[in-house]
């Protein structure tokens, strides 16, 4: 297999006060301080008297932007045109001459000596940075690099990316992160490590724990709540209901934490038993994530409803097919405020309908695997809606289909001959009892991964009520303590974390159930993901020697030909 050669690692570099020195009067070299002056940087223009210079660069010099030194280059010119607090070390050498120029070469040669950056036009070679085809609209910047395969291509894919982004969505950062300092300042919050997934490094992913429940005695988990929902309505919202934010929603988030109290106090109006007779309410499952993997039901379902009460981890390619005039509203359910949300949206959904309104509760996978549908039927029953009234539409659980994404066949004859689908994460939070190790089974994990050191403990070893009981059972007899205690599981168990299944950003982590946590940590978190384990992870993926995980990034499985192919009206 060829070599693609190295890869860059990108930054972006604060360069306002900065010192740039460009070397050169061609057009270029006018661009180069255009680029250095947008930054905020101060350029220094080095070229002889005698040059003619590009009219661009003419003008600026005559309005006093560029700095222009009619000198050939020195090189003490690099030591000593910068800032007086670095030494009149200059920041930043941008040569604009090409490569098979001596003076090139010179110049990065000493660059390099001294630790300067240094670009040189169309001679990767020489350089110790390059610039990025960009796109900028307000704070958001996105930068493009082909690592000088091509500058027209990075341009091209600049341009294609730029083009797929809702509009006013640098407006959104703007505003978002006008609500993230306001909700620092109000919650006096003293630092921007949080443990919880704030977005402190924009490099990597969500931490392990950006999911992490928060209980009653996190005390400090508790006061930055709104700081965690507002990293999740980040991370979960669809770019262009993010770029439509609005004064409204700030204001929303801003008063969440004040308004967001126990469930209890959120649902006493709802309690009357009035008997509905107009409307209904269908609770639908939208599958692992693919729009593609939507039922024709409920896709039916999305185009005739009224209002879409969404849950959070609904994707956003799903709630892409919402038509425009519907409203929709997406659950707040933060770590720790899981039972107000679900008790508002109930509330909301009774409303909908006592107004003779089709409401549809839009949920992940599907309504009845760990996704308190049946909650939700019984309640809306218990609110006087017969069962005509209520509509469940069944979705592709992930559970069944992300381990397909994957390449793992859950039920590989000669290997696993039963499934376990499982839940890593009992009720208010408390771990649920392990599951015993059988050789010829798999696992699947639901709501594990924001706990999964937790769960591989449970997994893998003996709990301390476990041992009570082998205790007691040893004084009764040796036979009832082989009958009571649970086979553990190897900790070299094949296991692999999935994660957004069937979206185009899928990850797939493949490890052991004694690595997995090293892996998980490293690597970061991408909700939602689930743990699949068992020797079926891996059949069709045998692991690299002497690599403790591998991780697959993307998702291509259903490009071939059927874009649109969810279809249908209402009827």
């Amino acid at each position: 297999m060829a070599s693609h050669g190295h890869i860059s690692m990108l930054t972006a570099t604060d360069a306002r006060s900065h010192v740039h020195l460009i070397v050169g009067s061609n057009p270029l070299a006018a661009a180069r301080c255009g680029q250095s002056l947008s930054a905020g940087a101060s350029p220094i223009l080095l070229a002889p008297e005698t040059t003619e210079l590009h009219y661009t660069l003419q003008k600026r010099v005559d309005d006093g932007e560029v700095k222009w030194m009619k000198e050939d280059f020195r090189d003490d010119h690099l030591l000593t045109l910068g800032r007086e607090e670095i030494g009149h070390v200059v920041d930043a050498v941008f040569v604009t001459s090409g490569p098979r120029e001596p003076l090139s070469a010179h110049i990065s040669s000493l660059c390099k000596r001294n630790r300067i950056p240094v670009n040189v036009v169309d001679a990767p070679q020489l350089c110790t940075f390059s610039l990025l085809s960009t796109h900028i609209d307000g704070p958001l910047q996105i930068g493009i690099t082909t690592n000088g395969r091509g500058c027209k291509l990075a341009s091209r894919i600049r341009r294609e990316v730029a083009a797929s982004l809702p509009q006013n969505l640098g407006t959104a950062c703007a505003r978002l992160g006008d609500v993230r300092r306001r909700i620092q300042e109000e919650d006096h919050l003293l630092h921007m490590a949080l443990a919880d997934g704030d977005d402190v490094d924009d490099s990597i992913d969500q931490s392990a724990s950006f999911n992490k429940l928060v209980t009653e005695a996190d005390l400090d988990a508790a006061k930055n709540r709104r700081m965690r929902w507002l990293s999740q309505i980040c991370e979960y919202w669809p770019l262009k209901r993010l770029a439509a934010i609005t004064d409204d929603d700030v204001a929303t988030i801003l008063k969440s934490y004040e308004d967001m109290g126990p469930a209890e106090s959120i649902g006493k109006s709802a309690a009357a038993n009035t008997p509905v007779s107009r409307g209904r309410i269908i609770l639908a499952g939208s599958g692992p994530g693919h729009p593609d993997m939507l039922t024709r039901a409920t896709h039916k379902a999305i185009q005739c409803a009224d209002l879409v009460l969404a849950d959070k981890l609904v994707p956003a390619g799903v709630l892409d097919l919402i038509p425009r005039r519907t409203p929709v509203h997406i659950a707040r359910k933060f770590p720790g405020n899981a039972d107000a949300a679900q008790t508002e949206l109930q509330e909301m959904a009774l409303a909908g309908v006592r107004d003779g309104k089709t409401v549809l509760r839009l949920k992940q996978g599907d309504p009845y695997i760990y996704g308190r549908g049946g909650e939700e039927v019984e309640y809306f029953r218990a609110q006087g809606l017969a069962s005509d009234r209520v509509v469940v539409l069944p979705g592709v659980t992930s559970a069944l289909s992300a381990p397909l994404f994957a390449a793992i066949p859950p039920t590989q004859r000669d290997v696993a001959d039963q499934v376990l689908v499982c839940t890593g994460t009992g009720k208010k939070g408390k771990p649920p009892a392990p599951p015993e190790f059988v050789a010829s089974r798999t696992v699947v994990f639901l709501m594990a991964l924001h706990r999964i050191a937790g769960l591989v403990e449970e997994l893998t070893t003996h709990l301390d009520a476990e041992k009570e009981k082998e205790t007691d059972d040893e004084e009764r007899g040796a036979e009832k303590t082989r009958r009571n205690s649970r086979h553990l599981w190897p900790r070299d168990t094949p296991c692999a974390v999935v994660e957004r299944a069937s979206c185009p950003d899928q990850r797939v982590i493949r490890t052991t159930l004694g690595r997995v946590v090293e892996a998980v940590e490293a690597e970061g978190s991408r909700p939602p993901g689930l743990l699949v384990v068992g020797r079926a992870c891996e059949f069709l993926n045998r692991p690299e020697k002497g690599r403790a995980w591998s991780v697959e990034e993307g998702f291509r499985g259903l490009d071939f030909g059927l874009d649109g192919a969810v279809g249908g009206g209402c009827e």
